[in-house]
């Protein structure tokens, strides 16, 4: 693989590219469906909520430059379909990707350790796992993200740890709706990886990188796709259930679901046209956490 010119530098602009702003609903969306439940419990402590958030978007940023470093390396995104890779379209060196990852997850882990140190420590070990899932996930000798794990590590750490550990940072305590709350972010977040792994088949495939789209082929995984975003509704109806049926207003991101699911089950779209399912996906887990707090926040009015 060429290396960028000598003297060459990323620009900020695509420093911020390759930080992937359009994943990064997939961080907020878990911290305002926690603080939701935690506002229905009266229990919310806004400023955890922040630092909380501050993590969420540190991890989700790190995750993106460790990724691009992983995969840069390995030749994974040579011809690509989607939007730029800083190694992989050779605009910056392997190495600066790499610091940039490890000082996204390590101010994560800074910023975690203020919300242990005034919650439980025990949650300097849920951080600890969360920054070495983000590592792992294309880093290392054996990535998880190229066994088909991807989409249960996204479920388990942007649905479950990050929407539980959002609700449990501000009442000490964990509720049941926010696991229900989790599920249903979680398989958002889920939706969006399988939207981008259905796009990659074709390069994933030659490339050796067996992400669980590639082993159910082009057919599941779009069924997939529509499942994943069919249990987000059926958790929201448990959020409403155990809180109020104002978290209803969560619908408010059916019209970007329908759309989404129009072009990967409906038009059945392929490589570059499934790139709008990835931001309407991400534009449908933020409106449907907000939609979340909202209803809650109305309802207590």
């Amino acid at each position: 693989m060429a290396s960028p010119s000598p003297g060459s530098a990323p620009t900020i602009n695509q420093w911020i590219a390759g930080a992937r702003p359009r994943t990064l609903p997939a961080a907020v969306a878990p911290v305002l469906a926690g603080t939701a439940v935690a506002l229905w419990e009266d229990e919310a402590v806004w400023w955890k909520a922040l630092l909380a958030l501050a993590v969420s978007l540190l991890l989700q940023i790190g995750v993106n430059y460790a990724n691009d470093y992983s995969d840069g390396i390995r030749g994974t995104d040579d011809g690509r379909v989607g939007p730029m890779r800083l190694v992989g379209s050779k605009v910056a060196t392997p190495r600066a990707v790499k610091r940039a990852a490890f000082a996204a997850l390590g101010a994560a882990g800074l910023v975690g350790l203020v919300l242990a140190a005034t919650t439980a420590w025990w949650l300097v070990g849920v951080g600890l796992l969360c920054i070495l899932a983000a590592w792992f996930y294309t880093g290392g000798s054996r990535p998880y993200g190229y066994m088909g794990l991807g989409e249960v590590m996204v479920f388990v750490f942007f649905g479950l740890v990050a929407v539980l550990g959002t609700t449990y940072v501000q009442t000490e305590s964990f509720e049941l709706p926010a696991l229900y709350a989790a599920v249903g972010v979680g398989a958002f977040a889920c939706a969006i990886l399988v939207a981008n792994n259905l796009r990659d088949i074709p390069t994933d495939t030659e490339s050796g990188k067996r992400t669980l789209a590639v082993g159910l082929g082009d057919e599941r995984t779009r069924y997939l796709y529509g499942l994943l975003v069919g249990v987000a509704g059926v958790a929201l109806v448990g959020v409403a259930l155990t809180t109020t049926w104002w978290v209803l207003l969560a619908l408010v991101a059916g019209p970007a679901v329908v759309r989404a699911v129009g072009v990967v089950l409906g038009a059945r779209a392929t490589g570059p046209g499934l790139i709008p399912v990835l931001q309407l996906t991400g534009v449908a887990e933020l409106l449907y956490a907000a939609g979340i707090l909202v209803g809650v926040a109305v309802s207590l009015i």
